[in-house]
């Protein structure tokens, strides 16, 4: 039977590819998951997180590197510092309410907002019973600085091919992606896509398909290098020189989230002379 594939272009100024982010460190893989794609893809169509994805995951996936990006590592600092006094602040912790009491009464407008406690840390996220009164107050009133870090790829463009023989399939997830029922992000809710994302269904498989489109155009216009670029493509179990990749979505359920393992070839594309070129929004 025939097979199709839609290619979906992923481009932004910011994209993140977590594979085994934490909170203190999250990283970025240097191309799109097949995880990733299928999320974008069922939150295009609308499904919840709960939802089965099994038509989806049976999607042959595939990548191509057209514009790898550059890493950047964003610097954060979480917690610590000074905050204005809110209600609850007061409210929920008597000794607060003592130490700013004085300020407060000589104060002449609004109250909240305008009070600060010096080296009193303003939002507790730690609650205890306070030893004399038994009253719940918070047990960490000042807090040392966490430092995270975050990756992502900077000036990125990739090309992702979604391979079925259920061209309808293919069409639905196309119209789904550009007029998407849920918020999309390229790998976190900081990276949106930009412009056009599905770009058209071709027959044939991951590679022809790869072959047949020129290079996607970089911020000096099109690429007429001549470059090979590299793709990363599904392949059957067991497939010589294919590699394992832990990414092959199961459920995405918060309680039950899981994946399993699928095979991917690494290779180098070579643009075909009749190769077409891009009809899309940058």
């Amino acid at each position: 039977m025939t097979t199709h594939v839609l290619l979906v272009r992923l481009a932004a100024p910011l994209q993140s590819w977590g594979v085994a982010s934490r909170f203190a460190h999250r990283d970025s893989h240097v191309r799109p998951t097949k995880s990733a794609v299928v999320g974008l893809c069922a939150a295009a169509l609308g499904r919840d997180r709960t939802d089965p994805v099994d038509d989806l995951a049976a999607l042959v996936f595939g990548v191509r590197a057209d514009h790898p990006g550059t890493p950047v590592r964003d610097y954060h600092t979480v917690g610590a510092g000074r905050f204005p006094l809110r209600p609850r602040d007061v409210i929920t912790d008597h000794r607060r309410a003592a130490a700013v009491a004085a300020s407060m009464e000589a104060a002449s407008g609004p109250s909240f907002g305008h009070h600060e406690l010096a080296g009193w840390y303003g939002a507790p996220k730690k609650i205890t019973a306070d030893p004399l009164s038994g009253t719940l107050v918070s047990a960490e009133l000042s807090r040392t600085a966490m430092v995270t870090e975050r990756w992502y790829l900077s000036d990125a463009a990739f090309v992702v091919g979604l391979q079925h023989q259920n061209q309808a399939l293919l069409e639905d997830i196309a119209h789904a992606l550009e007029h998407p029922k849920q918020l999309l992000w390229l790998g976190r809710k900081s990276c949106p896509p930009s412009g056009t994302l599905a770009v058209e269904i071709l027959p044939g498989t991951i590679a022809t398909a790869f072959a047949a489109k020129l290079l996607l155009p970089g911020p000096e216009g099109p690429d007429t290098s001549g470059r090979r670029p590299w793709a990363w493509i599904q392949a059957p179990p067991g497939t010589r020189g294919a590699l394992q990749v832990n990414d092959q979505p199961v459920s995405f359920d918060p309680a039950h989230r899981a994946h399993a393992t699928r095979w991917e070839t690494r290779t180098r594309i070579t643009i075909a002379p009749t190769a077409t070129g891009w009809d899309i929004i940058p």
